[in-house]
């Protein structure tokens, strides 16, 4: 490693340290040391700290031991002259720093100096990335959707120039995070925010691009939230350097883009990255840092083609990317589904109540299907099709497939929605009958056509279905009286469809599925899904895997065959527990699906609620992600989250998809829904249209009021007096253990 760069991040870590220490004895005297401080939303205190080192931070005095650790990482200042540098001194230098920087965010956050603003345009960062948002991007970290990250630190030399590599990541499905300021070539101080924002781009986790914050130190952020993923879905404990180094390194596949002159801190904060496994790609000439078995630092080439930079740091991480893309005139990939069209950006709309809208896939014979034909029905349809109109539309599918099944029609529709929020300039909401949707005035613009939603649609149906959809054909119709007229014939299938599925029970199959997706983070979690119990993340259900096992019969969803039963009551199976026992790795030996006290199932992180038993009522309370209150348990979601995840079995403790709660197998070896003393008010509400008929069944309709909320009690105390007011009977059941 050259001399040069070794001693620039060894004296920016001193810079570091030294204004830490400052910030933190100012800290200390007007708060004083038992002062208790937390990032938002995480239950690993200071996360990369915790990480290596197994040390929570809590207060202002953890702090301070913290930072003296950080005294014992520190290499001699080097000497010109007489020093000479080594890869490990500097590479040490590099975590010490990422240390530091968490400590002087936390100060910040500390003074409400964090998120903070950008003095140019108004705009506010991000600040730290909470618990919650790396569980809401569990699925699309595992399922291929978003297949690596990238952070830019700096500014490009243009504006446009921003713009084209944030839309070259973006089209990749990369979820970006910027950082750190530089000069333009006019010699502007600037950053990529600022440049992007210039341009009228959206930011934000909805298009994959989340400015953190405008100095290096940001970065931070990022490389604490990849750390995270070692603990929550890895199962790695803190302390443990050694595995989160290797998980960040083989199982996160991150990179840094540089962009712009590079300082003593970022080479540091690179150096710190490079211990962590993510290699750095800059557009100045400079060294080339290969640590044997580690990663690399390197520019793109001297003569810099700024068109290349993104192929070159995928070569580099060893990411491997294919988008299938659709022939449309605007750009398409999952980074625009949380694309955003506002009244005043729209050039028409279609549905959300202001016109009659509808979507509808049929399953046709073989010839009964003309593959790749569009047609669009209406009177005046280019009269009609005018900025700020609206219209009616009626999108009907017909799909023809020697192994197509009338069960997939509904899966296929599902996928509508994900279908045309990809394309950028379209957005869309709801499905079957209570669809909106919306062209935006710049993709019309670029020439996006009534045409196109068929040609989106049919693209990608065959493309995401390919193995059981042969042929695909399309029409839309776009006038009232055709519209209505087959809006009730589609109804009339709805009814149909969900008729038939209600009748599909656990007892009337002989085959579970897996999911196995998540074990790309969680190698230890197997996923068991059946018909009465869906995925925890709540994205896949046993219909689902059963046409995902259609369409890859070697992918992440495989049939388990159920065999002898062992426990009825507790849901447990003889082929599913060999099953468990061999795609586990051993770590699994029996599940059952039915209870939380008893070989509950593994959890990865990315679930969508979590089910904890509170003993003192004989019941168990509910609290989905994004609920930042305290509960019954002690603790908050993220806190109880980090008990549950990780591929490990802990009883008392589950994660679980939402629409399980209103299952009939729900906790049925338990005592089912009546065991549920306590579930947070936006759950109820959510779930009240499905649980009031459950609640019924049971013999108690008016169950949902005798559960309490936030609203009643927070803590056991609370709850035991309300649910003794209510006389909730829980109180009255056999006791769970």
């Amino acid at each position: 490693m050259s001399k040069i760069i070794a001693s620039a991040a060894i004296r920016a870590t001193h810079v570091l340290f030294k204004r830490a220490e400052k910030m933190l004895e100012k800290a200390t005297a007007e708060k004083g040391k038992d002062f208790v401080f937390e990032f938002p939303d995480t239950a690993f205190y200071l996360p990369q700290i915790y990480a290596m080192t197994a040390f929570p931070v809590k207060t202002l005095a953890d702090m301070k031991v913290a930072l003296e650790m950080t005294r014992d990482m520190l290499q001699d200042e080097p000497d010109d002259k007489l020093w000479r540098p080594y890869l490990g001194e500097a590479l040490d230098s590099g975590m010490a720093t990422l240390f530091l920087e968490e400590i002087i965010l936390a100060l910040r956050y500390l003074n409400d100096e964090e998120p903070c603003e950008d003095p140019e345009t108004g705009y506010v960062y991000n600040g730290f990335i909470t618990d919650t948002i790396q569980r809401n991007l569990g699925i699309q970290l595992v399922d291929g959707r978003m297949p690596g990250f990238a952070c830019i630190i700096g500014a490009a030399p243009d504006d446009d120039t921003a713009e084209k590599i944030v839309r070259e990541l973006q089209e990749k499905n990369i979820l970006t995070f910027l950082s750190g300021t530089a000069k333009d070539k006019s010699g502007k101080e600037t950053n990529v925010t600022q440049q992007l924002l210039r341009k009228g781009v959206e930011l934000g986790w909805e298009s994959y691009i989340v400015p953190l914050g405008p100095d290096v130190e940001h970065t931070e952020y990022a490389a604490s939230w990849s750390i995270r993923a070692s603990m929550i879905f890895g199962g790695n404990k803190p302390g443990d350097y050694k595995a989160h180094l290797k998980y960040t390194k083989d199982r996160v596949f991150a990179f840094a883009m540089v962009l712009g002159e590079l300082s003593d801190i970022i080479w540091s904060t690179g150096a710190g990255a490079i211990v962590m496994g993510y290699p750095a790609i800059a557009d100045t000439d400079i060294p080339v840092i290969h640590p044997t078995g580690v990663c690399t630092y390197e520019h793109v080439e001297k003569e810099l083609d700024h068109s290349k930079i993104v192929q070159r740091a995928f070569e580099i991480r060893g990411l491997k990317v294919t988008v299938a893309k659709p022939p449309i005139p605007v750009a398409f990939g999952p980074a625009f589904e949380g694309e955003r069209i506002r009244k005043e950006d729209m050039f028409i709309e279609f549905g959300g109540q202001r016109t009659a809208a509808f979507e509808w896939v049929r399953t046709k014979e073989l010839e009964d299907v003309e593959d790749g034909k569009i047609t669009i029905i209406g009177t005046d349809v280019e009269k009609r099709f005018k900025e700020g109109g609206r219209m009616p539309m009626a999108i009907v599918m017909d799909v023809a497939g020697r192994k197509m099944q009338n069960d997939f029609e509904a899966i296929i529709e599902r996928k509508f929605h994900h279908n045309i929020n990809e394309a950028q300039g379209l957005w869309h909401m709801g499905q079957r009958d209570i669809v909106w949707m919306r062209i935006s005035n710049q993709a019309y613009k670029d020439g996006i056509t009534l045409e196109h939603f068929g040609i989106i649609q049919g693209t990608m149906t065959k493309n995401r279905f390919k193995a059981i959809v042969d042929k695909v054909e399309v029409t839309i119709y776009v006038d009232e009286e055709d519209v209505l007229k087959l809006q009730d014939e589609a109804r009339a299938i709805y009814k149909e469809r969900d008729h038939r599925l209600q009748g599909l029970n656990d007892e009337a199959v002989d085959t579970y599925y897996s999911c196995l997706l998540c074990q790309s983070f969680a190698p230890s979690h197997v996923c068991v899904i059946s018909p009465e119990r869906l995925g925890l993340c709540g994205a896949y259900n046993w219909l689902d895997c059963k046409a995902a096992f259609e369409i890859d019969p070697t992918g992440g969803n495989q049939p388990i065959q159920k065999e002898a039963v062992l426990d009825a009551k507790s849901g447990r199976w003889e082929g599913v527990d060999k099953y468990l026992q061999a795609n586990s790795a051993g770590a699994i030996e029996s599940l059952n699906l039915y209870t939380i006290m008893d070989n509950p199932m593994t959890s990865c992180g990315c679930f969508e609620c979590i089910v904890a038993i509170v003993p003192e009522a004989n019941g168990i309370m509910l609290v989905q992600r994004g609920h930042t209150g305290m509960t019954p348990a002690g603790m908050k979601f993220s806190t109880l989250a980090g008990t549950v995840g990780g591929g490990t079995q802990n009883p008392g403790f589950m994660g679980i998809g939402v629409n399980f709660i209103t299952s009939r197998k729900f906790l049925y070896a338990d005592g089912g829904l009546k065991r549920i003393v306590w579930m947070t008010k936006n759950l109820k509400e959510r779930l009240a249209e499905d649980f009031k008929p459950r609640a019924d069944e049971e013999g108690v309709p008016n169950l949902i009021d005798m559960i309490a909320d936030e609203t009643v009690a927070e803590d056991s105390e609370q709850l035991m007096e309300y649910l003794a007011k209510v006389n909730h009977p829980a109180l009255e059941m056999d006791p769970m253990f």
